[in-house]
Order: structure tokens, then sequence, then C-alpha cells
């Protein structure tokens, strides 16, 4: 099995989940379970860190999908941040950048969230 982990801590108003390993069909799950934690607790902003993340499969693209819409009908979002070359072209191959926001580290990322009329 593929290894992966994922963490949550909050930073303010915004959550922050890490990510590290491989996302790929068999560790997505994990990643559902966090979105839906989320969720059941009224948290809406969420950035993700892929500084760790090695490789994302078709369903660890699938899961941004799944939940983005959820979010960002309650005032959220979910911005990525940190993305390595590699798992960045794999976005970008998809048109990603044109649904979702990407910078380079997670404190942009955060900001954005701050800002006034931002979301």
């Amino acid at each position: 099995m593929a290894d992966f982990n994922v963490g949550l801590r909050d930073a303010g108003s915004v959550s922050i989940v890490e990510l590290k390993g491989y996302l790929d069909a068999h560790t997505a799950p994990e990643l559902e379970n966090i979105f839906n934690k989320l969720i059941r607790e009224n948290k809406f902003k969420i950035v993700v860190n892929f500084n760790q993340l090695n490789y994302i499969s078709s369903a660890g693209l699938g899961v941004f999908m799944a939940y983005v819409e959820t979010m960002r009908e309650n005032n959220g979002d979910i911005k990525f941040a940190n993305l390595k070359e590699n798992v960045y072209n794999i976005f970008d191959l998809l048109g990603f950048p044109l649904l979702y926001e990407f910078y380079k580290d997670e404190n942009e990322a955060i900001q954005k969230f701050n800002e006034p009329g931002k979301s």
C-alpha cells in the first residue's frame, strides 16, 4: 500500500490540510474523511499544503472536485500551496488553474482568505 499521511491544523479561521506521500485511489478516502470532518465542523476555508506530496492520481484530483462546490457555497474555498513541479504539472494539464487558486507558499494562501471581500 502506498505511503500517505494527511495532517490537519488551524491557522485562525483557515484550516490547513497537509498531504504527504502518494495520493491515489487507495489513499483518497483518508483525504475524503478530512474534508467530511471539516464540513461537519462548519470549516470551509481550506488551504491544502502539498509540500510533501510526491504523487497524485485522478482519484486524488477527484477529491478536490467533489468538495470545492460545498466549500464555495458556504463562503469558503479550497486553495492550493507549495506544489512540487511534477504535481503541479498534473493539475495544470487538467485545467485546474482555471478553477482553483495556486500559491507558492501556505502563508500567501492564508492571507488571500483574510483579504476583505475574499473567500
